[in-house]
């Protein structure tokens, strides 16, 4: 298994990367939104990776932190969501827009994604809203960047690490605190897709919340309506 593939960018794409890895070019099909995020060619990347294997078929899809990783593996798990429509949906959304929409059941922006009609987007709302809270849960974990790791090119002296621009940091700091969130809820009594829901729809009206607005917020969304 190749679980993370760090080295120089050769070539770029809307919807993929290939990275020299001291002489072994690697073809990593990635999202748009993750193509975007990657440096100039000539410059060092690395990826998360999850290899697929199929008989007259070996494909490497990357994503620039862990969590995003377990989307797609949650994703690729519905009947009809093959690799390719699971890089668009979270190209589309993005890991944490990913999980609100599944968490509030808003199978209409799933839809957005490109190749997805609204079948399939109530299908994956409906089959992973109990699974999706796990991953959230473990959101503020699972955000870890790639990072470059010491990458070098093939025969050439490379600019030391610091002089060399890095992607986009990914929103850590909006995951760890939906995770907190739901992990406090989850301790005063209410179940993991409830829970999941309120944070979600909490997140989604102030995004740039930390864990006590979050809870603040989703506990007022919980509270009997009288």
């Amino acid at each position: 298994m190749i679980g993370r593939v760090a080295g120089i960018i050769l070539h770029r794409a809307a919807d993929h990367v290939l990275i020299d890895v001291r002489g072994v070019g690697y073809l990593v099909h990635v999202s748009e939104r993750t193509a975007a995020s990657l440096p100039p060619v000539g410059q060092a990347a690395a990826l998360y990776t999850d290899l697929l294997v199929r008989e007259d078929l070996l494909q490497l899809f990357g994503f620039p932190t862990l969590l995003e990783k377990e989307w797609h593996r949650l994703l690729t798990s519905v009947q009809g969501i093959g690799a390719k429509a699971s890089l668009a949906i979270l190209g589309a959304l993005g890991p944490d827009g990913v999980g609100r929409a599944i968490a509030l059941g808003d199978w209409s922006a799933v839809r957005r994604a490109p190749g997805v009609g609204p079948k399939l987007a109530q299908r994956v709302v409906l089959e992973l809203k109990d699974k999706a809270p796990g991953i959230i849960a473990m959101g503020g974990a699972l955000t870890v960047d790639a990072g470059t790791g010491g990458a070098s090119a093939p025969g050439d002296a490379v600019p030391e690490p610091a002089a060399t621009p890095a992607p986009p940091p990914p929103p850590r700091a909006a995951a760890a605190s939906s995770a907190e969130a739901m992990s406090a809820l989850t301790n005063l009594g209410y179940g993991p897709s409830e829970a999941a829901a309120a944070v979600a729809q909490a997140a989604s009206a102030e995004p740039a919340a930390a864990t006590a607005g979050l809870i603040r917020a989703a506990l007022r969304l919980l509270a009997p309506k009288g």
